[in-house]
């Protein structure tokens, strides 16, 4: 049975439900299966898809097209939307933000004010926290790190062990792999 409930994304109250495991607000529109656990203040609207293992905790938002599926989490404060995927054993905590057709897999993990949008994807262990951005078709990966206010865009690639830090920028068609460091003032 639905009730109204009111997203506060501009739409005002819509058709929704309280998921079964969890108690989380599911608007009529979007998908989360059984298995999926929405907790009582996440919430899940427009056409959203969260399904499988996959968790929606804390105060944590995924709405528009976004999925989240598989064993993923998003948790905290965070927002997955857009056409955003998070996915496998991912993680999109704290007050991250993944939008946009950006796609988190693998093991990776999005925290803090990180941000991870347009086309870019992060994915492996790779972690994007602190106040890091990822955007255009960049890519994260492997054990890479990208943090403090680092950040990678264009067509860049940071890889294998790097890490990018401080307020380094990494972008056009770099590659950042190995054991590289990019940090402070860097530009790559």
């Amino acid at each position: 049975m639905s009730n109204l409930f009111d997203f506060q994304d501009g739409e005002g109250p819509v058709p929704a439900h309280k998921h079964p495991n969890g108690g989380g607000w599911v608007a009529d529109t979007a998908y989360v299966s059984k298995t999926a656990f929405v907790g009582p203040n996440a919430r899940v609207f427009g056409n959203a898809q969260v399904y499988d293992k996959a968790q929606v905790c804390d105060n944590a938002r995924v709405f528009y097209n976004a999925w989240v599926f598989e064993d993923a989490w998003a948790s905290g404060n965070a927002v997955v939307r857009g056409n955003a995927v998070v996915r496998d054993n991912a993680r999109a905590s704290g007050n991250a933000v993944v939008r946009g057709n950006a796609l988190v897999s693998d093991d990776a993990l999005i925290s803090g004010n990180a941000w991870v949008f347009g086309n870019a994807q992060v994915f492996g262990n790779a972690l994007v926290c602190d106040d890091a951005r990822v955007y255009d078709d960049a890519w994260v990966s492997g054990n890479a790190q990208v943090f403090g206010n680092a950040k990678v865009f264009g067509n860049a690639k940071v890889f294998g062990d790097a890490q990018v830090f401080g307020n380094a920028l990494v972008f056009g068609d770099a590659n950042v792999f190995g054991d590289d460091m990019i940090e402070e003032q860097m530009n790559v």
